[in-house]
């Protein structure tokens, strides 16, 4: 069975801090995985990483932006994510194939169905097979993450932002068997509850 787990929402959903908890269970109970984050996760995939996220690249077109996410997708892909699934571990990713449907594609309005070609290229057609999408309003994220500095990806503004929320919600109607659409509102442990509940009946036996 591939073990790969995905968690996406718009910036400030708290997806991280479920992660985070995820990890840590884990660990309790002794089980191999890898955490990685996208963009990001290996050396090179970390450099396209600032290129991205830096305010000073706010000329970066859509479909740069959109191929840029591709390639250090494909890095981690071929350098981390593979071997990982290959050696048994589970594969815990802040984020992967459907974050550029829903900011590239709902958000900045590029076609969903060459993104996708983009996403199968860029990892050799790996799928995830659980994917969690933690849900809140444009509003409350933006309060979670007031006293935080804004990247580039974050300083879209609002509407941006509802349409890739609204995008992700599409997505996890689209397809029930694969996604697990989760309110955000919920308190950090009840949340991660329920997780850990759907994780279980996922992979009965092993967790």
């Amino acid at each position: 069975m591939k073990r790969l787990i995905t968690f996406e929402g718009i910036d400030g959903s708290g997806k991280s801090t479920q992660i985070r908890l995820v990890c840590k269970r884990f660990d309790a109970l002794g089980l191999q995985y890898t955490a990685v984050r996208e963009p990001g996760g290996t050396r090179i995939s970390e450099k396209i990483r600032e290129i991205l996220l830096q305010k000073e690249n706010l000329e970066l077109t859509a479909a740069a932006e959109s191929l840029l996410f591709q390639a250090a997708r494909a890095q981690l892909t071929a350098e981390v994510i593979l071997p990982a699934l290959r050696e048994g571990k589970f594969v815990i990713c802040d984020r992967f194939t459907d974050s550029s449907l829903a900011y590239q594609g709902f958000g900045r309005g590029l076609d969903l169905n060459t993104l996708e070609t983009l996403n199968n290229y860029a990892t050799q057609d790996t799928q995830p097979d659980l994917t969690f999408i933690i849900d809140i309003k444009v509003a409350t994220a933006i309060s979670r993450r007031s006293i935080k500095v804004t990247d580039r990806m974050e300083s879209g503004g609002d509407a941006f932002m509802e349409r890739i929320r609204r995008g992700y919600i599409e997505l996890a109607r689209g397809n029930p068997g694969r996604y697990r659409l989760m309110n955000g509102n919920l308190k950090e442990r009840e949340l991660f509850q329920q997780i850990w509940n759907i994780l279980q009946e996922k992979y009965v036996g092993v967790l």
